[in-house]
């Protein structure tokens, strides 16, 4: 199928246009892989730019998903927010793994990596490496959140619970990691933990250095037996956050791209500078 030549809009955009309307109509649903570069170019009778241009303007309105290697796909957000476990599951089929994650607990990351995890222990996902870096919040001193409602009172017994609730999966995380290299099914797993003096109020994931999910922490506030005492307090809700997913492109300077660059960019510096290894 040809474009319009008549139709006075540059090819890229027409090109974009046909293919945006068939990922709207469902032509390609959730999860589908579109054609490859040169199967659209024959069908449009256009140039291998003209593709990429066209490609990077889905990217960039977050209809499409580029994996390296593997092709561009439709994103499932077309039709509800994106969830994390299945882009985790494609990211260990890559033979090294990295994520960094910046948080509060690690309690949703925790959850989404059981899946693949069981998957290696059972050899359906075979990476060589395993490498996760958590960036959370220092509880020793006052913090944002959590804090009583009444008069925004620090409270040091909810800090503790706090602590223990990121110990508890960021352990968990660390124990069933560390178990894969204890077991020989891949070559180095390492999972390091830092803190920060800052009360995060939003969540990061960045996966192999190619994807990010991004997504902001809702106050709510709770009440809680701490101590054998019911105290009522503003908390962040991990699990009503709704996450929104970034990729980058081939090139480097799509929008997606470069959202996954920056990200990097601030977890790094974050991670080499304030943070640090908190005192056991």
């Amino acid at each position: 199928m040809s474009l319009d030549p008549n139709d006075p809009r540059p090819p890229y955009v027409q090109v974009s246009s046909l293919l945006r309307a068939a990922i709207l109509t469902k032509t390609f649903r959730p999860g589908d892989q579109l054609p490859s570069g040169p199967e659209l170019m024959k069908r449009y009778g256009v140039a291998k730019a003209t593709i990429g241009r066209a490609m990077d303007i889905l990217r960039d309105e977050g209809l499409i998903v580029t994996r390296p290697g593997k092709g561009s796909f439709v994103r499932d957000r077309t039709e509800r927010p994106m969830g994390l476990r299945p882009h985790l599951e494609v990211a260990f089929e890559d033979p090294e793994v990295t994520l960094d994650f910046a948080g509060f607990s690690s309690e949703t990351l925790h959850g989404a990596l059981r899946e693949p995890l069981d998957k290696v222990r059972s050899g359906r996902l075979t990476p060589e490496s395993i490498s996760l870096r958590l960036l959370l919040p220092d509880t020793t001193a006052p913090m944002a959140v959590p804090v009583l409602v009444d008069g925004l009172k620090d409270d040091p017994s909810l800090r503790a619970r706090a602590q223990d609730i990121a110990d508890t999966h960021a352990g968990g995380i660390i124990k069933a990691v560390g178990e894969l290299a204890e077991l020989g099914l891949v070559k180095s797993a390492s999972v390091e933990v830092k803190v920060h003096r800052a009360s995060p109020l939003f969540k990061l994931y960045i996966i192999n250095r190619s994807e990010v999910f991004f997504g902001f922490y809702p106050l709510l506030d709770r009440t809680v037996k701490v101590g054998g005492e019911a105290k009522t307090f503003y908390d962040v809700g991990g699990l009503d956050t709704t996450l929104f997913h970034h990729a980058a492109g081939p090139d480097g300077e799509s929008m997606g791209s470069k959202y996954v660059q920056q990200s990097q960019l601030w977890f790094d510096s974050v991670w080499n500078t304030i943070a640090f290894e908190r005192e056991q």
